[in-house]
């Protein structure tokens, strides 16, 4: 009886099993998820000369268009560019979707209070004639409830911006949120955060002056 096995072929790296053969993969594709310094640097470069930006719409709906306003508004503030309505004068033009959304929490709270008072007596006479004895025996509780429910409404405002270049390149992105802050409302703090964060990564991709 002749029994056939699978042939197992060993060469230069290759492995073949029943006619089906297998490449390693290359040394240099392992590395291929580390950033590139090059692509890095010509970024920073292109944002860094970014001195007039064009905001373009955010979407046609009351949120989109009040949020676009807040940017340009917290844009306008940083002193640091200049925002234009001519898209073909601008440096870069940044665009953007927004999400806003609105909850409402319910929290109760109660105290309580409760008395309760009790009191009795008794008494009793004797004779040599016979003897008589009364009590007697009263009480009485109070109790106070108070509770208190109360409604809070919370509004999240989501921006995502990215600043694309003349060329098509997109050349800087983020993604802020915001429930509000101390003085402002979720939508104006989202915005300032945006416009926070471009100020940020333009000052590290702008070279020192010496």
């Amino acid at each position: 009886m002749i029994r056939k096995l699978p042939a197992l072929i060993l060469l230069s790296g290759f492995s073949c099993t029943l006619g089906i053969c297998q490449v390693p993969p290359s040394p240099s594709s392992a590395g291929s998820s580390k950033p590139n310094p090059d692509v890095r640097a010509e970024l920073d470069a292109k944002l860094s000369t970014v001195k007039r930006i064009y905001v373009d719409s955010f979407g046609d709906d009351q949120v989109s268009k009040t949020l676009q306003a807040m940017v340009i508004n917290a844009l306008d503030e940083t002193h640091r560019f200049i925002v234009t309505e001519n898209k073909e004068k601008a440096d870069a033009i940044l665009k953007g979707r927004t999400l806003e959304s609105t909850s409402q929490e319910i929290h109760a709270t109660g105290e309580g209070t409760a008395v309760a008072m009790a009191s009795g007596s008794h008494s009793e006479t004797a004779s040599p004639y016979g003897g008589s004895g009364h009590g007697g025996f009263a009480g009485k509780a109070l109790g106070i409830d108070d509770s208190k429910l109360s409604t809070e409404t919370i509004n999240d405002a989501r921006l995502a911006v990215r600043l694309v270049a003349s060329d098509g390149d997109v050349i800087w992105s983020s993604t802020q949120e915001s429930t509000g802050g101390k003085f402002k409302g979720a939508g104006a703090d989202v915005a300032d955060k945006v416009a926070k964060q471009l100020i940020h990564d333009l000052d590290k991709a702008t070279p020192p002056t010496t």
